[in-house]
């Protein structure tokens, strides 16, 4: 009976282990990408996954910025040109570029359409710098890796907190 407690408690310990190790991950780990000429990256926690574009079906009488709707494994999804939503010219089409999924903890059935995916990255590595003045609400804050490369961090809770990006409609 006390080896079944003992390996209980091992079994226990272990799961205890990975659950706190995922979650200082997902926590630390930051996902890059880019929107245009700009390299961005969001909070791990805050993205459900990142799919290449499905089909869209347009809607009538919304802004130029949102691209559509989309049925992602049974689910719809309003998808928002992230280029142009934030002013600058809508994303060309190519085979790089890619959806990422907002988390259902923040927004159900949001997506944001990106110039392309440029991996995880470790917040570790880059060096905080004054965020810009004329920044977004979105826009959390801004750094600069060993390169010299600047990126914003997106706070995708405030986007989804915008009136603007709530109402698609024109």
């Amino acid at each position: 009976m006390a080896r079944r407690t003992g390996l209980r408690e091992f079994q226990l310990s272990v799961a205890e282990r990975i659950r706190t190790a995922a979650s200082r991950t997902a926590l630390s780990s930051k996902l890059g990408f880019q929107v245009g000429a700009d390299n961005w990256f969001v909070a791990l926690h805050q993205v459900n996954e990142v799919i290449p574009v499905p089909p869209m079906v347009p809607v009538p009488l919304t802004r130029s910025w949102f691209r559509g709707v989309s049925n992602i494994r049974g689910n719809l999804y309003g998808v928002v040109d992230f280029s142009a939503f934030a002013g600058g010219d809508p994303t060309p089409p190519g085979v790089e570029r890619r959806v990422i999924l907002v988390s259902d903890r923040l927004v159900a059935g949001a997506g944001i359409l990106v110039s392309r995916m440029l991996g995880l990255r470790n917040p570790d590595q880059f060096t905080a710098v004054p965020r810009p003045a004329d920044a977004a609400p979105w826009v959390g804050a801004a750094y600069t890796d060993a390169g010299g490369t600047r990126w914003l961090e997106l706070d995708l809770p405030a986007l989804v907190r915008e009136q603007r990006f709530l109402e698609v409609g024109a």
